[in-house]
């Protein structure tokens, strides 16, 4: 099979975890495309830095294989990324669990280090969308709820119609 037009089915994964329906879908049907910055502006208004939307499950598991990267090494105290295996406690925001998050949109120009993840901590099957933020607290690198779960954040973006 070409991996490249690979059209994904409902029981897709990426790392493991179940890619949410919904964005199966719009993966397969072209459909998930970022909105426009503006319209990123109004959905996530403390998000300066523009994305780029992961458009294949190919690019989905290239970029978010970056996750275990840096919760390996030294900077994951920075980017607050962890494994949650490797904690006695549930990691909480503003926390990124690696281990239950998959990205689905990365930084348009390299080194700005910003992301949109799915967190399934929240919900295995539609999990909620979270975002980074380097913008309120700039000496403070945190994670934030961007939509309560990934059906809310496309439809919010009127991707889901």
């Amino acid at each position: 099979m070409n991996r490249s037009n690979h059209i994904p089915g409902p029981d897709a994964t990426v790392r493991g975890l179940r890619i949410p329906s919904l964005l199966s879908t719009l993966l397969a049907q072209g459909r998930w495309r970022h909105p426009g910055d503006d319209t990123m502006s109004r959905l996530i208004p403390w998000f300066e830095d523009p994305l780029d939307f992961l458009t294949s499950l190919e690019r989905i598991e290239r970029e978010s294989v970056a996750l275990d990267r840096i919760a390996d090494h030294e900077p994951a105290q920075l980017f607050r990324e962890v494994r949650g295996t490797t904690r006695d406690a549930p990691v909480e925001l503003p926390w990124l669990d690696v281990e239950q998050a998959v990205l689905i949109a990365v930084c348009r120009f390299a080194g700005d280090d910003v992301a949109l993840a799915l967190d399934y901590r929240t919900d295995a099957l539609d999990p909620r969308v979270v975002g980074t933020d380097i913008w309120t607290n700039p000496q403070l690198y945190e994670w934030r709820t961007v939509a309560p779960t990934f059906s809310a954040f496309a439809s919010a973006l009127n991707l889901a119609a």
